[in-house]
């Protein structure tokens, strides 16, 4: 689920409170085995995360993007040759982190 945006809960998070505050409400086994439910979507969701790492590598891909970026915005009068090589850089930079990162301890 998507975040809220602005740094609060995301979706998942708020939707768990809720359960929360519904069994916590009423006691019932109904709401909480709600809140079993969206407790363990949530610790899966997170476990599937660490284990594929998909956020660390978007983060890395959205730097070197970045970077490439800023390259351009600093050198907007760079040759081809130039461009390809602050690409290159950046895309073997990219690829050793993202490399890194299967070394690294998923907790």
């Amino acid at each position: 689920m998507s975040t809220g945006g602005g740094g609060g809960m995301s979706n998942q998070q708020l939707l768990q409170q809720v359960a929360l505050l519904r069994w916590l409400s009423s006691q019932a086994e109904a709401d909480r085995a709600a809140l079993a439910a969206l407790t363990g979507l949530q610790v899966a969701g997170e476990l599937l995360e660490r284990v594929s790492g998909q956020r660390s590598v978007d983060a890395c891909k959205a730097d070197c993007v970045l970077n490439i970026a800023q390259f351009l915005r600093q050198h907007p009068g760079a040759s081809q040759a130039q461009i390809n090589a602050e690409v290159e850089k950046h895309v073997l930079i990219f690829a050793a982190r993202v490399k890194a990162l299967e070394s690294a301890p998923i907790f």
